[in-house]
């Protein structure tokens, strides 16, 4: 088996990268993501000389990874400009005779810390990226879980901090886990970027409780092996812990299982690939898409 290509289609920048079956990134370039036509032809430029014999991918959403649906492979209701109703997968079939695997991009890094990442002797972990928006996947027994399209996870309500009065920004939902709790929210209610807030920070406290809410509920529903939190705003290290003891209070010992008990520490944790998580996901989404045909 030669090399395989991979995608991170991220809603700020793409990230472009080849490498081997068993996820090792041999070569990555990563470009700021503009109007739709600018961009793929970015991509296909990246891989116009490279001999790969798959290709993988995990793009922002909303996106249609259904196989059998007519719009599989399209960013759909996006509400980025301009890339609603992205038929990136034609776009690069188009380009390359390959097998191509498409999906969600944080079910790519799902996959990738499942399978070689912190959660790589479990087989299986729910990955939660909190940046620009919020978004998580879910892997269990090895593969990632979709429904008629894939979950929504960024969009869940949760209960209002009391100290915190600020409306939120999702542009549909409002004060949904996303429109208060991804990087625009902190920065819009504080009037900095999160990395500039000091570790004393009452943010913080406000942050730590929608994510410690949001891990509870997928707890309750899911059971993930392990939570991987990632993206900008989870690398303040110092939140690991304020999430994992706030998600303790609002367990309040229901969930009688070391995991989320004795084992709290090792449960919710970065990503163990760090920044290489999508690509490495994505890695993995070509392997299969070959292994398909």
């Amino acid at each position: 088996m030669g090399y395989l290509g991979a995608i991170e289609g991220g809603g700020t920048k793409f990230v472009c990268g080849i490498g081997t079956a068993d996820g090792q990134i041999i070569d990555r370039v990563s470009f700021p993501t503009t109007l739709p036509e600018e961009t793929m032809a970015e991509v296909c430029r990246y891989f116009a000389d490279k001999a790969i014999d798959a290709l993988g991918v995990g793009s922002f959403g909303p996106i249609d990874p259904i196989p059998d649906s007519p719009t599989y492979g399209y960013i759909t209701s996006t509400p980025k400009p301009h890339w609603g109703n992205v038929n990136v997968l034609g776009a690069l079939q188009r380009q390359f005779d390959v097998p191509i695997g498409f999906d969600l991009d944080v079910n790519a890094a799902a996959l990738g810390e499942a399978a070689l990442g912190a959660a790589r002797e479990l087989g299986g972990c729910l990955y939660i990226t909190v940046g620009t928006g919020i978004g998580a996947g879910l892997v269990a027994n090895g593969r990632i879980v979709n429904g008629f399209t894939h979950p929504e996870m960024g969009h869940i309500l949760v209960r209002r901090h009391p100290e915190d009065s600020y409306a939120g920004n999702c542009p549909y939902h409002g004060d949904c886990l996303e429109g208060l709790a991804a990087g625009p929210a902190v920065e819009r209610r504080w009037g900095v970027k999160a990395a500039e807030l000091p570790q004393d920070h009452p943010a913080w406290a406000i942050q730590a409780d929608y994510l410690a809410q949001a891990c509870m509920n997928f707890i309750l529903i899911t059971m993930p092996q392990k939570i991987i939190i990632g993206g900008g705003v989870s690398k303040q290290s110092h939140l690991f812990p304020m999430i994992r003891r706030r998600l303790g209070e609002l367990l309040n010992g229901y969930v009688a299982h070391a995991r989320v008990q004795e084992e709290i520490d090792s449960y919710i944790v970065p990503p163990g690939l760090g920044d290489n998580a999508g690509l490495t996901g994505a890695l993995l989404l070509a392997k299969q898409a070959l292994g398909r045909a």
